[in-house]
């Protein structure tokens, strides 16, 4: 035995298998109708039958004790998404009820078979019908409305019987607009007297779409108020016109009045308008056996601004409250931080959208602290009226709060009394700033004075108005002199004359040098500039211990570096 066929052969059975345990379960759960061939999303019943009925499923017992055939027809029914039906002379009536619980139907085909009418809404259940073909059937008249709510790609209509009449009128405008390819077809209807005509040349009077017209095209009205529009058809045949409010809030009554020959007019009329319906379009409809015209209004409601909602601060990317307002015309929004108006800084921002009639948005906080704790109040105004909301809200504790609780100690040790301790509050923070500037002042004046007696009071010091300096004598003198004598004052200096020093027991003639404290002195000129010449150390009369100081020379003057006299 070839051991190379096994696989091909186990290949088979397997799937002989697979496909006979489907079949076993779909037999089991559902009948397809005679003469039709089934699958998961198709039924194709292309045997001639001579059955009055459109093909449908039917459930058998599935060997389940709690009866789920019918749930599980309509789940496989709405499945089914092509159905295809040719050689019925016996189907003459298709109906709503054939046909609604194929929900998932997208292509349905009646051909070559003994179809002669449709039911007013019979494809209502089948909103993705996408292509239908008619053809080859006893069609005699046919309504546009029946595909009123589908959106057909194509419709096939050949070889029918259709009469030339008005009821027909709305093909020969969908053929001249191209609309669901009626345009690629050789239409024919047949006249009165039994002849063919194609469908373009057929001339109907008085069989035209119908004229619509509404008394507002934009309707304003204020929350509260009620409001009457009017909706005028006209046409032949005379149109019947309606209006279309389904989702209106307001409360709202129809009238119709028949005012002349050829117009419907109808008058809606809305009480207590709602905010609800601001932006909702009204829309009218006439409608004939040639087809459908439309008219729409625009309501806007004014109404005062609304908070919908003011939450706590949430920490997103930043902390942040949100909220949302409702207002038209659309509110202005302002802010209020414990009272006092909120200005926008780096750290608090506002950022929302406004779509319309409906603000939304958040008040941001970039890292805030405690310092912005508080009541926030969001304002929302517009010409009719102001509304407002207010939040806490909490960023961080205070990290020294100021208490001023009381604080009671008690002892059940002895019956002393209670001792009450309180807290006072800080010092007036005005008052203490008032003392530390009078502090700094009195700092400024003190350095001021120290800086003019420093300047001012060396000059006086040096100077020599008096008829006697007894260098001796002198504490903290300036000149070098005032070592000679020790402190040793004698009696004879003080008869020394004018412009002299006494050195012990001599009295020394001395000049006073001018430029000595002159500022800024010029080397370049030797009359304004000391020059230093160091010196063995010098002996003085009357001192034990010889100077040691540095002298300068100018011309025959000898100076003391230390003084201002010369000798």
């Amino acid at each position: 035995m070839d051991v190379s066929l096994c696989p091909a052969k186990c290949s088979f059975w397997r799937i002989f298998l697979l496909g006979s345990v489907w079949l076993d379960y779909v037999g089991s759960v559902l009948a397809c109708p005679a003469n039709c061939v089934c699958s998961k999303t198709e039924i194709n019943c292309r045997r001639p039958d001579d059955g009055n009925l459109f093909p449908l499923l039917e459930g058998q017992d599935s060997g389940n004790s709690n009866g789920n055939a019918s749930v599980n027809i309509t789940d496989i029914s709405r499945n089914i998404t092509s159905i295809h039906i040719e050689n019925w002379r016996s189907l003459h009536t298709l109906n709503a009820v054939d046909m609604e619980l194929y929900t998932g139907l997208q292509k349905l085909t009646i051909k070559n078979s003994g179809l002669r009418s449709i039911q007013p809404r019979a494809f209502a259940k089948n909103p993705h019908l996408r292509y239908i073909n008619l053809s080859s059937n006893r069609l005699t008249t046919l309504s546009w409305q029946l595909f009123q709510t589908l959106s057909l790609r194509e419709l096939r209509l050949e070889q029918n019987f259709f009469n030339c009449s008005c009821d027909i009128r709305w093909m020969q405008l969908w053929q001249e607009q191209g609309e669901a390819r009626l345009n690629s077809q050789s239409l024919y209807c047949i006249n009165a007297d039994g002849s063919q005509l194609p469908l373009f040349r057929m001339n109907i009077s008085q069989c035209d779409l119908p004229e619509i017209s509404v008394s507002h095209v934009n309707l304003t009205v204020r929350e509260g108020d009620n409001a009457v529009i009017t909706c005028n058809g006209s046409g032949s045949p005379l149109p019947d016109v309606d209006w279309i409010v389904t989702g209106l809030q307001s409360i709202n009554t129809h009238q119709t009045n028949l005012n002349w020959t050829n117009v419907h007019a109808i008058n809606l009329t809305l009480v207590n308008v709602t905010s609800e319906d601001n932006g909702f379009t009204l829309t009218c409809i006439a409608e004939n056996v040639v087809g459908m015209s439309n008219a729409s209004v625009a309501l806007t409601v004014y109404y005062p601004p609304r908070v919908v909602s003011l939450e706590e601060p949430e920490l997103r990317l930043e902390h942040c409250i949100e909220f949302v307002v409702r207002g038209n015309p659309p509110p202005t929004l302002h802010w209020l931080h414990n009272g006092q108006p909120l200005r926008e800084s780096k750290i608090i921002h506002v950022e929302y959208y406004q779509e319309g009639e409906l603000a939304e948005g958040c008040l941001l906080f970039n890292k805030p602290t405690h310092y912005n704790n508080g009541n926030y109040t969001l304002i929302a105004k517009n010409p009719l009226g102001t509304a407002n909301q207010t939040i806490r809200g909490h960023f961080l504790k205070e990290p020294f709060p100021e208490s001023t609780d009381i604080v009671v100690f008690e002892s059940d040790v002895s019956p002393t009394p209670p001792i009450t301790v309180t807290h006072k509050p800080e010092e007036d923070t005005f008052g203490v700033s008032i003392a530390v500037g009078l502090a700094a002042f009195a700092c400024v004046l003190l350095v001021v004075l120290f800086i003019m007696i420093n300047k001012y009071g060396r000059r006086s010091k040096f100077g020599m108005k008096g008829p006697v300096a007894v260098i001796s004598g002198e504490e903290d003198s300036a000149s070098p002199l005032h070592h000679i004598n020790h402190g040793i004052t004698t009696p004879s200096s003080l008869d020394a004359g004018p412009d002299t020093v006494v050195i012990g027991m001599t009295r020394i003639p001395v000049i006073e040098n001018p430029q000595y404290f002159r500022q800024g002195h010029n080397c370049h000129k030797p009359d304004t500039c000391f020059r230093e010449i160091m010196l063995n150390p010098i002996s003085l009369p009357g001192h034990s211990k010889p100077l040691n100081h540095g002298i300068y020379v100018e011309d025959v003057n000898v100076y003391f570096s230390k003084g201002r006299h010369g000798f």
